[in-house]
């Protein structure tokens, strides 16, 4: 069993967390891990129909935000990774700065000193000279600064489909394909075998 940390900031976008959820639900091989930061809670209220309730059951752990002693925050403690959907720019300057004080940055930074991957989706426009300095700071940390900028050769028709191909992009960092992200070319190229095929 593969375990995922999964933490939902404040910042616009905790549709992004809660898809990750969704979809890592229907893996049977990863076990989730979530943390919910205070200001989540507030976000999940303004932009969706979820209550907090809710999401806290899509994780299979749940842990409190001010636990510093739970299990993800120590090293020995096996994970794959971490996922921080939606990151904001508070959480990200924590973990550019190892500013320890509250569970989802000590996890993040105990991921990054143990080399494993640590996704932020990074959720702010426009940037200022503050935010890329963290950015770059982040990406020497080791973390992948991932903003999830939609990529429209999917063909998404709606919001839904534009979130779930960008989680899914985001899972694939970590090393999880699950099955929900359609692939440049590779979706176009069984239909156009299938068609040479037919003229043969």
């Amino acid at each position: 069993m593969k375990r995922l940390i999964v933490a939902i900031t404040g910042a616009s976008g905790v549709i992004y967390g809660i898809r990750a959820l969704q979809i890592l639900r229907q893996c049977k091989d990863v076990e989730t891990h979530l943390i919910l930061s205070p200001s989540a809670a507030r976000t999940i209220a303004e932009e969706t129909d979820y209550d907090i309730d809710t999401v806290r059951k899509l994780g299979d752990v749940h842990y409190n935000f001010k636990d510093i002693g739970a299990a993800i925050s120590s090293g020995s403690f096996k994970t794959e990774g971490m996922l921080i959907a939606p990151c904001s720019v508070k959480t990200l300057s924590g973990i550019a700065n190892c500013f320890n004080e509250e569970l989802i940055v000590r996890a993040a930074d105990v991921c990054l000193k143990e080399r494993r991957r640590v996704v932020l989706m990074f959720r702010e426009t426009p940037l200022h000279a503050g935010h890329i300095r963290l950015m770059e700071q982040a990406t020497l940390n080791g973390a992948i600064v991932m903003p999830p900028v939609p990529g429209f050769y999917s063909r998404p028709k709606t919001i839904d489909d534009m979130v779930t191909q960008s989680t899914g992009r985001a899972l694939d960092l970590l090393g999880i394909d699950a099955g929900v992200v359609k692939r440049w070319k590779e979706d176009a190229a069984p239909a156009r075998a299938r068609k040479s095929s037919r003229a043969n």
